[in-house]
């Protein structure tokens, strides 16, 4: 049991240090000409991935307070993308059983789907509140750059940090299943 608790807890904290860490490189002024691509959201498709792999890894709470990290580090408005991405994995983290069976392709159109519709309700509501915003164009490519970039994550985290899916054979599911 202290074995399933320490390994849980060295999980969570290695998701706090990766999204640390993206949001750092995020930072980094690497260059002063502005860029011509947006960058892709890597902490949101990381946080999908944990949450459809292991949601015990990424409780909601801890995925309110990275998001919310992000919002006040990139200058984005407070809480708003944090809320959204935690109304999206709270969707996945409920679709996650269904799509065990359902295969990548599934997965990656059911992703696809939320990050857009965390985009599209990002944009809504800063355009209800009349929140200046970036052009249309730039969110569109961040967007799809976002979901294509998505499978190279979940193979990262399946083969270099090791969080895969839950399977029937494993000792935490065969007690939630009696």
């Amino acid at each position: 049991m202290d074995r399933q608790a320490s390994h849980l807890w060295i999980k969570r904290s290695l998701f706090v240090f990766l999204a640390v860490l993206i949001v750092f490189l995020h930072l980094l002024p690497l260059d002063t000409q502005p860029d011509r691509w947006p960058f892709p959201d890597l902490l949101i498709a990381l946080t999908f991935a944990w949450v459809l792999r292991r949601p015990e890894y990424v409780p909601i709470f801890l995925i309110a307070a990275v998001m919310l990290m992000a919002d006040l580090l990139l200058q984005r408005p407070p809480g708003l993308l944090a809320a959204l991405v935690v109304l999206g994995t709270a969707y996945l983290r409920s679709a996650a059983p269904g799509m065990r069976d359902a295969g990548f392709m599934a997965e990656w159109t059911t992703v696809a789907v939320v990050i857009a519709g965390v985009f599209a309700l990002n944009r809504v509501v800063l355009a209800i509140l009349s929140v200046q915003q970036a052009a249309l164009g730039p969110v569109v490519i961040q967007v799809v750059l976002t979901i294509a970039v998505y499978p190279l994550i979940v193979l990262l985290s399946q083969n270099v940090l090791g969080v895969r899916r839950v399977s029937v054979s494993d000792p935490g599911t065969r007690r939630a299943q009696a």
